[in-house]
């Protein structure tokens, strides 16, 4: 049985670390104090917080994010106050760093199915890099208000009652329309860094069905109703395969998209085509400040139209793609990007492949495991409950509909100490699966390129399924 450590020895880095940058505090003048007391805060707040409190999995986030904020902001003290004390408060700054990721590998309970963790610096730190993230997402996401959770609570019940009755609960894939082959595009060719693209545009043409709850604040997002897409093709007769690349949560933009999925090797080296589709109330579809937002918010009605409205658009680049004269067509999918090419190989039985890379796979449990307890609690006292909420997403789950692409070409990996999305959602995917080609890693979310297994299973894949040469 799982049981938190009592007194962890490793809060008391934080803890000290904390104190130290607030002693130093005053010494720094009025803008440095202001500069010295977030830091000096968040990490004796937090440390002594894991002292009393283990086991709450968000304290170490904010111990993470307090450590890597400490180690920036103590450079201007090495010439404000010297080396000695610069030196001494970045030193403490990154030692936090790496605690409060050791703190987050012992308190997380091991789930069945996946690797147990092999503690060490090099995992406690990319742990604590994960950790960190999550904690800059609890300060910008807003939470829901309270005056939405009345509206929140009668689209749910209205919903599940309309899916019930047209039979799209207990057949989720008929929830899914046919859409419109495209053969218009909007392209123009332009670049980032070193990397040439075209930016590709068309009319979504998605609607969310008359009368479905949401369906008029769906539709009012103007930038949302024009896809978008990343593409590199080469200007020949010669025919090439093409991988289409579905990027993570909050991405969307050119040079993060093109980056992650080291397009520029695909392309130049190896002569693949790609397809990069920009999801929903991503980047240039955004709706507020923060690329995806809207997308994962509690706002359950708008993450089923947002994942109805990503297999309308990239099956209709699918049947683009084909029109170019494409007969092997791979799928690769990082984090939510993971979730919608798990969730698109329902629906194509043509494709060569599909890689789910560290993949998100249930919306809710990722919503209940994130969000505020407060808010979780608020809610379900207010009559949205987890299973109800579960069973509304169904039809838009890829644990629920059937995989087309043949067993033998579906590959999944996954890190086993991942705290972004747990490693109980990749093992879930395994599972309904079939138990396909899994790597897991010894490592955390935001750190998958640093293992050169998921490399070669990657680079496996490809040549498998006729995407690189065997």
């Amino acid at each position: 049985m799982f049981t938190p450590r009592r007194w962890p020895r490793e809060a008391w880095i934080p803890l000290i670390a904390g104190l130290l940058w607030l002693w130093c505090a005053a010494s720094f003048g009025v803008v440095g104090f202001l500069f010295s007391v977030i830091p000096g805060c968040l990490l004796l707040s937090s440390g002594f917080s894991i002292l009393v409190y283990p086991g709450d999995l968000r304290i170490p986030q904010f111990t993470a994010l307090g450590g890597l904020l400490g180690v920036v902001l103590a450079v201007p003290s090495l010439f404000v106050a010297g080396p000695l004390t610069g030196l001494t408060l970045i030193g403490l700054s990154a030692m936090s760093f790496v605690a409060a990721g050791a703190v987050s590998v012992w308190h997380e309970p091991h789930e069945d199915g996946v690797p147990e963790p092999q503690p060490s610096l090099r995992l406690s730190r990319q742990v604590a890099l994960d950790d960190a993230l999550l904690a800059t997402l609890a300060l910008r996401h807003p939470n829901m208000i309270a005056d939405q959770q009345e509206r929140l609570r009668s689209e749910v019940h209205e919903a599940r009652q309309m899916f019930r009755d047209r039979g799209w609960l207990s057949d989720p894939a008929t929830y899914h329309r046919m859409p419109p082959d495209l053969s218009e595009v909007h392209a123009w060719r332009t670049k980032v860094r070193s990397l040439d693209y075209e930016h590709v545009s068309f009319d979504s043409e998605y609607e969310p069905y008359e009368g479905e709850p949401g369906r008029e604040r769906w539709l009012s997002r103007v930038a949302n109703r024009t896809a978008h897409a990343w593409v590199m093709r080469h200007n020949d007769d010669k025919p090439r395969p093409w991988l289409i690349c579905v990027h993570g949560y909050e991405m969307g933009m050119p040079l993060i998209d093109l980056s992650a999925f080291r397009a520029g090797r695909m392309h130049y080296k190896h002569g693949v085509n790609l397809v990069l589709p920009v999801l929903p109330l991503h980047g240039p579809r955004k709706i507020g400040k923060r690329s995806g937002e809207g997308f994962i918010a509690g706002d359950f009605l708008d993450s089923v139209h947002a994942e109805a409205q990503a297999m309308w658009d990239m099956r209709r680049l699918l049947s683009w793609i084909r029109a170019q004269g494409a007969e092997t067509i791979g799928l690769y999918g990082l984090s939510l990007g993971g979730y919608n090419a798990s969730l698109l190989s329902t629906f194509d039985d043509r494709l060569a492949c599909v890689v789910a890379g560290i993949p998100a796979t249930d919306l809710v449990r990722l919503t209940w495991r994130h969000g505020p307890a407060i808010q979780v609690r608020y809610t379900e006292r207010n009559g949205m409950v987890h299973d109800e909420v579960q069973e509304l997403l169904s039809v838009v789950s890829p644990l629920v509909l059937e995989p087309k692409v043949r067993h033998d070409r579906r590959y999944i990996f996954a890190g086993a100490s991942d705290r972004l999305v747990p490693p109980d959602q990749p093992r879930d995917l395994w599972l309904h699966w079939d138990r396909p080609s899994m790597v897991w890693y010894q490592g955390a979310h935001m750190t998958f390129g640093m293992h050169r297994e998921v490399e070669h299973m990657v680079d496996q894949a490809w040549r498998d399924s006729g995407i690189l040469p065997a």
